[in-house]
């Protein structure tokens, strides 16, 4: 492709980051554009999916169509197939024909079924603890040329760039939320002690340790005893800061 073409690809993947509300409504555009840019590189129709792996997460699934998602699940819970090979590699690799490739035998008829006669399979580099893979699926065997590949390989690199920072960002928010509510949970724990105590005329470890003990009677998150507490008082002003077992 030329400059101008890896220009309007750049400027349409900051946009998608940019615009992004979640990690899967990312995948979901940024598959969308990859099988649109491989269509006009290969003259055929083309759908992508593309599959997210982040330790200690669940793979995360996107695709330009619904049967493009369908397939790469089946490549997943096979675990084996293009996809799977380009992600351990770190290499392009092709499925030529299905009809006549002799490796992945499972997923080649599960692709054949759905009516796919080839694949290609592009890896993405994100962080180390972090890996994704473009797949293409065309209607047609032979129509991933080494051209073909090149211009895969060439998003593929920016396409993972903008991965990068989208997986960069939703951990950040991901940790901002949790810390919130750790905030969250931990000031309401202390409100909840400073009614024991000032109803009780206890100490706050002595206070705590009854939101711990109606915590375990009750088979509830202490929090979650805190919070009641907290709303009970709020709400009347003859509440008492006692718990029947």
């Amino acid at each position: 492709m030329v400059d101008q073409e890896a220009s309007d690809d750049l400027e349409e993947l900051v946009d998608l980051i940019a615009g992004m509300e979640d990690i899967k409504s990312v995948l979901d555009d940024l598959t969308g554009y990859a099988a649109a840019t491989m269509s006009t590189t290969t003259g055929m129709p083309i759908e992508c999916a593309v599959t997210l792996h982040r330790r200690k997460r669940t793979a995360t699934i996107g695709g330009s169509s619904g049967r493009a998602v369908v397939i790469d699940r089946i490549e997943q819970s096979l675990g084996d197939g293009p996809c799977i090979d380009a992600l351990d590699t770190g290499v392009p690799v092709l499925l030529g024909n299905v009809s006549s490739d002799p490796r992945w035998p499972e997923y080649g008829s599960a692709l054949a079924a759905a009516g796919i006669a080839s694949a290609l399979g592009i890896p993405m580099k994100l962080d180390d603890d972090a890996g994704a893979v473009l797949d293409f699926f065309a209607p047609v065997s032979g129509l991933f040329s080494e051209q073909a590949v090149a211009d895969g390989v060439r998003f593929g690199e920016m396409a993972g760039k903008a991965l990068r920072l989208a997986v960069r960002i939703a951990s950040a928010d991901q940790r901002a939320e949790n810390l919130r509510a750790a905030m969250d949970t931990r000031t309401v724990i202390d409100v909840a002690c400073g009614i024991i105590m000032a109803q009780n005329k206890c100490s706050k470890d002595q206070a705590f340790e009854l939101l711990r003990s109606a915590s375990n009677t009750r088979n509830q998150k202490l929090n979650e005893i805190a919070e009641a507490l907290v709303n009970r008082f709020s709400g009347s002003e003859d509440a008492k800061a006692h718990f029947d077992d």
